[in-house]
């Protein structure tokens, strides 16, 4: 039998006066709260080679901002570097990393930071993600998101390698809860428990996958709305919508699927919750045509309208 011990408080907590916030006009959300998050974009995709040339051509004024995958993008030149020159130039962009391997216990990558952080430089970003995971150890690269025990060992671990990553690129960063489908035996709280409290002693935010959040509920027993309701309002800066694979017994987390109806339900919820949160549809295989896509994308307005403003939907 594993003995449950709750999270404590820290004396490891992130100093925020550690912390520089980039960039200086945007260190605040618009009502000058206190609130750490930064405005929203409104509703955007991302940005896939197989739609360079449509988007370059037709401009669609649908899509109001673009997520792009950092490491496509990290090199010194080349035609996909151009392309993101390109669209930056018309449109808002945001950088979305899946190698940075917050809960490793392989030290940060310095170069990795280097790179990172020239190509924010480079397309000055909106703000800057990763997922809350580890990917690798001793070097070898797992290429997968990899869940993390949830222990107070395992917090405080992030919680520094937070503060030293948002220390070298001088923003907070957002991290993003992937999907899972086992646990660790030895997790003292539950995942959205964890997350929240890395938000908190980290002073970082939250790009908050629907998504996964489905994907991990199905897969491990737990209610998605219960993780929905627990999460804190002022730290959720982002939403990914994504499809899946539903084998039955349990859900694979492919991105090659539209969105599915639990998933839009889920959405729902989150926008009645957290409110005007930027989304983006992710869309990584089987990639459809871009009408398609932002046929889809007009989905998650309406639906987040009709949240924000349940009155006008009855009307």
């Amino acid at each position: 039998m594993h003995t449950r011990t709750p999270l404590t408080a820290s004396s490891a907590t992130a100093d925020p006066a550690a912390v520089t916030n980039a960039p200086h006009d945007a260190r605040r959300s618009p009502a000058h709260t206190g609130d750490p998050r930064l405005p929203a974009l409104g509703f955007g995709l991302g940005l896939r080679s197989v739609h360079y040339n449509e988007i370059d051509r037709d401009r669609p004024q649908s899509v109001d901002w673009f997520e792009v995958i950092s490491e496509n993008y990290m090199v010194a030149g080349g035609w996909p570097l151009d392309w993101l020159d390109r669209i930056r130039a018309r449109y808002p962009v945001v950088m979305h990393g899946v190698s940075l391997s917050i809960g490793a216990t392989d030290p940060l990558d310095d170069q990795y930071l280097d790179r990172l952080a020239a190509l924010a430089d480079r397309i000055e970003p909106a703000w800057i993600s990763d997922h809350l995971c580890w990917t690798g150890y001793a070097g070898i690269n797992l290429h997968d998101l990899l869940p993390l025990p949830y222990t107070e060992e395992a917090l405080t671990h992030v919680v520094e390698r937070i503060a030293r990553v948002q220390d070298r690129l001088k923003r907070r960063i957002l991290l993003e809860n992937v999907s899972s489908y086992i646990g660790f035996a030895d997790s003292a709280v539950p995942e959205w428990e964890f997350l929240a409290e890395i938000a908190r002693r980290a002073d970082c935010l939250i790009l908050l996958d629907i998504n996964n959040i489905h994907v991990s509920g199905f897969n491990n027993g737990f209610d998605p709305y219960t993780y929905i309701d627990a999460i804190p309002v002022d730290r959720v800066q982002q939403f990914h919508l994504a499809g899946h694979d539903d084998c039955g017994t349990h859900i694979i987390d492919t991105h090659d699927h539209d969105v599915a109806d639990p998933v839009w339900r889920l959405y729902e919820r989150a926008v009645r919750r957290f409110g005007q949160v930027s989304t983006m549809i992710e869309r990584d295989d089987h990639i459809p045509p871009l009408a398609d896509l932002l046929a889809e994308l007009d989905r998650a307005r309406n639906i987040a309208a009709a949240a924000l403003h349940p009155e006008g939907a009855a009307a």
